[in-house]
């Protein structure tokens, strides 16, 4: 079937498309650089060059595709690092969860699509009470940190409006944290870049669960959802939420880095803020038996460990000499 991909230049778009040209699918993928075309044809789609704030051309691209299925992977998260102002760093990303969103639906109903696939996240989202593992039914954090309150909101209009949408088969992937190749944590990411320089410290215990999805398996299961599954909200993780405390020197392990430093809660708290705060020893990881079951699926990485192991980067090693700053 024809498949239409919004983002499809992103970290989670280049393996998407070749995961669903393998699979059969023909695609067409929206950027709004014009200079990113090339490399898209060469991954064998099809190229629409829209912004995402402009209805009238994402109309037109939408409706010129014929699309079958409608894939919402537009972020802006690269170089995204700084907890502390966190609204402020994802503050395009919030707005490509809202207007884009709202944008991306109306061309898709106008153009007759059947199934609406939408990026959304699953971790810090959640209530930060109750168990450590967190399943779809469970609520989105009725208090979040201040600063994390647009984000939040964004994410709750994007996931309100995609499963609402009539006429659609409205599906949200709430994927976890992305790590690989194109991802901040990478060989060569930004946050293994601070974690190399011991500036990704474990505040408190490191109690904090977080739940991991490579970025291969996120295309995969993207790809599933494409014909299985009923409409809904979908976690999309490995099987291994993991504290803080074991997949932070885990990564540097990898990364051939010395272990991260730990400082206390209460300074943790000053220093980075309540965002960092949160996300060190109070966030909830996800259950992914929903997807594994309704699409499926299986993680190719089932734990972070195997995939931190050999899949940050592409093909190449992630040690590096203890103390590198590369």
């Amino acid at each position: 079937m024809k498949v239409f991909i919004a983002g499809g230049s992103g970290a989670l778009g280049t393996p998407l498309i070749t995961q669903l040209r393998a699979a059969g699918h023909e695609v067409v993928a929206m950027t709004r650089s014009p200079g990113k075309t090339s490399a898209l044809e060469r991954l064998g789609a099809e190229v629409a060059v829209a912004d995402a704030f402009d209805r009238d051309a994402v109309t037109r691209a939408v409706t010129l595709a014929e699309p079958e299925v409608l894939i919402h992977q537009l972020t802006a998260l690269s170089g995204v690092t700084n907890y502390k102002h966190f609204d402020r760093e994802f503050a395009l990303t919030n707005r490509l969860r809202t207007e884009g969103t709202d944008n991306l639906l109306a061309a898709a109903r106008g153009a007759g699509v059947r199934r609406f696939i939408a990026q959304s996240y699953g971790g810090w989202p959640y209530e930060r009470t109750g168990g450590m593992i967190k399943t779809e039914e469970a609520p989105l954090d009725p208090n979040p940190p201040a600063e994390q309150r647009q984000s939040l909101a964004a994410i709750r209009h994007l996931e309100a409006a995609v499963t609402a949408a009539e006429e659609l088969e409205g599906v949200v992937m709430r994927y976890g944290g992305f790590y690989g190749p194109g991802t901040s944590v990478s060989v060569d990411g930004d946050i293994a870049e601070l974690v190399r320089k011991r500036k990704f410290p474990i505040v408190g215990r490191g109690t904090g669960m977080w739940s991991f999805a490579h970025i291969e398996d996120a295309a995969s299961a993207t790809v599933a959802a494409v014909d299985r599954g009923a409409p809904g909200i979908y976690n999309v993780a490995d099987d291994d939420p993991a504290q803080v405390s074991a997949w932070l020197p885990a990564l540097a392990r990898e990364l051939g880095a010395r272990p991260p430093q730990r400082i206390p809660a209460w300074l943790g708290r000053m220093i980075a803020g309540e965002v960092q705060f949160s996300m060190m020893t109070q966030i909830r990881g996800i259950s992914n038996a929903k997807a594994k079951r309704e699409f499926g699926w299986t993680p190719r990485y089932p734990s972070y460990r195997e995939g931190f192991s050999s899949g940050l980067g592409n093909g190449q090693p992630a040690r590096a000499p203890v103390g590198s700053t590369r």
